[in-house]
């Protein structure tokens, strides 16, 4: 193979066979859990990274369902976003990502630097109850329950966080194992249709684990909970911050 056509060909790992397709990636029938409680303010400043700003004592974990993602098929993924401002304004920090499927893990570390791992996660409806759960092997590490469709909420307020930009560190070592790259990524979902959106009593339980640490922000008080159903287009994103650029 000549270097033009290694080049022309090349857009993401193995160079043979990509794990993922080229992007952008749309997302149809997107089904969301989201329970936000308070923690430990301390252990929020141990991950959160400068130049992001914690305001307030949150976390929002979520379950979400993705059904039908081009590109990526269909998987299912839990983790936990810090809300957070950068500049000023309203956002998300991606903290910790667990999903059940090889291509999104791939294309989500290697495009943007998504904190994604190999785990175990569900979201279902039981009898009246939505219910998400997130295994590490044979684990059990997260079970989030909320009434299923109490009470209606307002798409636009959902639209209006979902258009919120998100961050995440994007890590990448060079072959001698020295950092290569180490950056603040910034993203935002487009072409956002919200096509549900309700509320409902909600608990959230979180266990200890060596290497799904979601239990290191305890939950000291439930704040709320959402449940719904969007489409969306994930696009590429931009960096922020470069942590290893020289000042």
């Amino acid at each position: 193979m000549k270097e033009k056509d290694i080049l022309k060909k090349a857009y993401g790992m193995p160079l043979s066979s990509p794990s993922y397709s080229k992007g952008p990636y749309r997302f149809v029938d997107r089904e969301y859990l989201i329970i936000t409680y308070k923690t430990d303010m301390d252990a929020l400043r141990e991950v959160v990274p400068e130049p992001l700003e914690i305001k307030e004592p949150l976390v929002k974990y979520e379950f979400i369902r993705m059904p039908d993602s081009m590109g990526f098929g269909d998987y299912t993924e839990s983790g936990q976003v810090i809300p957070i401002t950068y500049r000023g304004k309203s956002g998300g920090y991606v903290h910790s990502m667990y999903l059940d499927c090889e291509s999104p893990i791939s294309g989500g570390r290697e495009i943007w630097g998504f904190p994604k791992k190999l785990a175990y996660p569900t979201l279902k409806v039981e009898k009246d109850t939505l219910i998400g759960t997130l295994d590490y092997g044979s684990i059990r590490v997260a079970t989030g329950t909320m009434g299923y469709k109490y009470k209606e909420l307002n798409k636009n307020a959902i639209l209006k966080s979902m258009k919120e930009p998100q961050f995440l560190i994007k890590i990448i070592p060079d072959v001698n194992g020295k950092l290569k790259i180490c950056q603040l990524v910034k993203y935002a979902a487009t072409n956002i249709k919200i096509k549900g959106a309700w509320s409902g009593p909600a608990q959230l339980e979180l266990h200890p684990h060596a290497l799904a640490p979601v239990a290191d922000l305890p939950i000291l008080e439930i704040v709320s909970a959402s449940h719904f159903v969007s489409d969306l287009t994930l696009g590429y994103g931009s960096v922020v911050h470069d942590y290893l650029k020289k000042k």
